[in-house]
Order: C-alpha cells, then sequence, then structure tokens
C-alpha cells in the first residue's frame, strides 16, 4: 500500500497530463467562428451561463455523493476521502476519454460542456462504488474508476452519437449503467465469509445525520443535474421546472411509503438515503495483488487511514458518562 498505491496514481496523472497536451486546447471564439464560419453566439459565449448549472453538479458529485456514503459507523473517513479521489481522478479521466471519442481521435477544445459531461462520467463510478462500498481497496477502486470511465465513455458515444437516443437526464448512461457496472463487479468480488454480514456494517447515529446531508444536497440540485446538458431555451425550462416538481411529489411519497412500511408507523432514515465489462473489471480487480481487505478488516477506516483515537461510537466512549477519560486529551 505505501508503495503502491502512490507510484500508480501519480504514474496515472502522469499519463493524464500527457495526454492533455497532446490532445486538449483552449475554447475560443476565434477558433470556432473560423472553423464554422459564423457570427452566431459560440458555446464559449455560454461558458458563464452554464457556468452556475456546472457548480451546482460539481457540489452534488464532490458534496452529494461524498456525504452519502458517510452512513456506515465505522467509513465516514473512507467515504468521504476516496469519493474526493475518485471524482478528482475520473473528472480528468473522463473529459479526455470522451472528447477523444467526440472528436474521432483529434485535438478538441475544452469548454464548459465538457467539464460538465467530465462529472457525469464520474457519476457513474460513485454510483458503482456504493454497491463495494468498504470491501475494496483504494487501488481496486483506482483500477475500477479507470476502466468503468472508459467503458462509460464508448457506452455513451454509441447512444448519443450512434443511436441519436434523447437521454437528457441521463437515466441510460450514468444511473442504469453505474448501478448494474456495479452490481456486476460487486457479484464478482462476492465474498463468502461476509455472507453472515460484518459487526462494522451497520449505521449509528451520527452517520445516518451525515448520510442525509448528503441526500440533501443531491436532491436540491438535481434540476441542474438534468437540465446541464440540454438544449437552451424549452427543452432546459422544461427539464428543470418537471425535475423541480418531481422532486418535492417523491418526498411526500418516501415519507408516506416510510410510514406504512415499519411497525407503528415510525419514519426509517434509510429510505432517504453492463454485464461483460464490469465482470472483466471484477476479475481483475479480484486479483490478490490490488491489496483487498480481508474479511475482518471491511468497513474500517483505520485500514487505510489515520483516525483519531477516540471515536463516537466506541463502546469505551460510552461507558463513562462523565468522558474523565477525554480530559487529559483536552
Amino acid at each position: 500500500m505505501r508503495f503502491k498505491f502512490p507510484l500508480m496514481a501519480i504514474g496515472l496523472e502522469v499519463a493524464i497530463i500527457v495526454l492533455f497536451g497532446l490532445f486538449v486546447q483552449y475554447e475560443t471564439d476565434q477558433n470556432i467562428r473560423q472553423k464554422l464560419n459564423t457570427t452566431k453566439p459560440t458555446d464559449m459565449e455560454r461558458f458563464t451561463e452554464l457556468y452556475p448549472l456546472f457548480q451546482d453538479v460539481h457540489v452534488m458529485i464532490f458534496v452529494g455523493f461524498g456525504f452519502l456514503m458517510t452512513f456506515l459507523k465505522k467509513y465516514g473517513f473512507s467515504g468521504v476521502g476516496f469519493n474526493f479521489f475518485i471524482a478528482a481522478l475520473g473528472l480528468q479521466w473522463g473529459a479526455i476519454a470522451q472528447g477523444i471519442l467526440h472528436s474521432h481521435g483529434q485535438k478538441f477544445h475544452i469548454g464548459i460542456k465538457n467539464m460538465i459531461n467530465a462529472d457525469f462520467s464520474t457519476a457513474t463510478v460513485l454510483i458503482s462504488f456504493g454497491a463495494v462500498l468498504g470491501k475494496t481497496s483504494p487501488i481496486q477502486m483506482l483500477i475500477m474508476a479507470i476502466i468503468e470511465i472508459a467503458v462509460f465513455a464508448g457506452n455513451e458515444y454509441l447512444v448519443a452519437e450512434i443511436f441519436k437516443a434523447s437521454d437528457i437526464g441521463a437515466s441510460m448512461t450514468i444511473h442504469a449503467f453505474g448501478a448494474y457496472f456495479g452490481l456486476a463487479v460487486a457479484l464478482i468480488l462476492y465474498r463468502p465469509g461476509l455472507r453472515g454480514g460484518h459487526n462494522n456494517e451497520e449505521s449509528v447515529y451520527h452517520s445516518d445525520l451525515f448520510a442525509m446531508i448528503g441526500t440533501l444536497f443531491l436532491w436540491l440540485f438535481w434540476p441542474s443535474f438534468n437540465s446541464a446538458i440540454a438544449e437552451s431555451g424549452n427543452k432546459q425550462y422544461r427539464a428543470i421546472v418537471n425535475t423541480y416538481f418531481s422532486l418535492a411529489a417523491c418526498v411526500i411519497t418516501v415519507y408516506a411509503s416510510s410510514s406504512l412500511a415499519k411497525h407503528r408507523g415510525k419514519l426509517d432514515m434509510h429510505h432517504n438515503v453492463t454485464y461483460f465489462p464490469s465482470t472483466f473489471t471484477g476479475l481483475i480487480l479480484k486479483i490478490p495483488i490490488w491489496g483487498q481487505p480481508l474479511d475482518q478488516n471491511c468497513y474500517d477506516d483505520s485500514v487505510y487511514w489515520e483516525v483519531p483515537r477516540w471515536r463516537e461510537h466506541d463502546h469505551h466512549f460510552h461507558e463513562h458518562g462523565d468522558h474523565n477519560q477525554l480530559e487529559p486529551e483536552v
């Protein structure tokens, strides 16, 4: 872990920098107008118009998904930390992979839509991340991100450019793809030793509260996510309005269903919160050299993180109501 992970991470970052130097150019009004021989407004002029939507999507990726993954009682550091790492790596690789595909291997100009789509490509990995949360090493997640984003870019190109399918909210290319990819990888990485559950595979009061914070960030900015790459005008307007009211209706439905499903009508916080490539990825991740944690070390931050000595959910923390053991450190 000490040398293998840093070397792989730095090596990939160097490779991405080289690819940026070879294929990426800055967007300018002049080069677009020369290429199109037109005086109409360009994507460059829409940069400031779309930037607020990009900011919303960016917050969803890093804050929304990050805190959504903190529901396990001893995996909060990893939930937020690994989400941060995967997203930072994924958005760079996603911009390159999609740009090269859509430009047919030629140089392409980076613009606000490229940045939004790069965040979208990262969202697929973060969705899949939830299926293997707590059972994979940082190296395994790094490899999974690289492979899945490459497959996502090919799938997105096939759906949008070849089949010409309308997928404004990206329900097919992002959400369904990420969910099935994650489930297939989890199937390949299945661990019989965890069939009966794990002591750390549960939540506590504060972990569910932080996960709800992530849910709220995702909920608030979902209209921006669905409308960011829609055509300006009526389509973008309808995407925002329809998503806005649909989300509000969904909240009422979830609360009602939660109360109906639970004993005595109590609400439950947990209610709120492609096969071959994914199978191939799972087989790669199963190779022992990637440092997959042992069964007894699953769902525990301390395997990969320096954690504080005292944690709220530790049993000895609650043994003394006056917290006398904390006084020397304070």
